[in-house]
């Protein structure tokens, strides 16, 4: 089975309209950045955040644990949302389809696309967003 790729509005309301585990690579404990006021957003409209960053084990993000690595999450995520920089994309397919519960979304964060990457995702059966906002497409749909 292939992924798809959600380039539209219309694409992600179906998934941003459910409640949704969401792991946050990248996240940051900072809340003038888009990595904590993002997911802190989501957090606020029903989505469960775990965050992982491993220069942030050890402390806690919006109230979960940080974790090093994505494959120590040991639960089903639905997506995982990406604030890396673009180069460092390829990096991370490896860890996310080496997850134990493979996510049903990878989702790139505004400003990041990895045309590769996210192919290589499709092709696992993984869907993929790039370059959108969760909050932003959140807020559009008037959640």
């Amino acid at each position: 089975m292939t992924g798809k790729h959600l380039a539209q509005l219309r694409d992600v309301e179906p998934l941003l309209r459910r409640p949704l585990t969401v792991a946050v690579l990248g996240a940051h404990d900072d809340a003038a950045r888009p990595a904590h006021y993002v997911p802190a957003w989501l957090a606020a409209h029903g989505h469960r955040i775990l965050p992982v960053n491993p220069r942030l084990v050890g402390r806690h993000v919006l109230g979960a644990p940080v974790r090093g690595t994505l494959a120590e999450l040991d639960e089903p995520v639905d997506v995982v949302d990406v604030f890396r920089r673009r180069e460092d994309v390829p990096a991370h397919v490896g860890d996310i389809l080496a997850m134990r519960h493979r996510p049903g979304v990878v989702w790139l964060q505004s400003g990041i696309d990895h045309p590769e990457a996210c192919a290589t995702l499709r092709a696992a059966g993984i869907d993929t967003v790039a370059d959108r906002c969760m909050l932003a497409d959140g807020r559009a749909l008037g959640l």
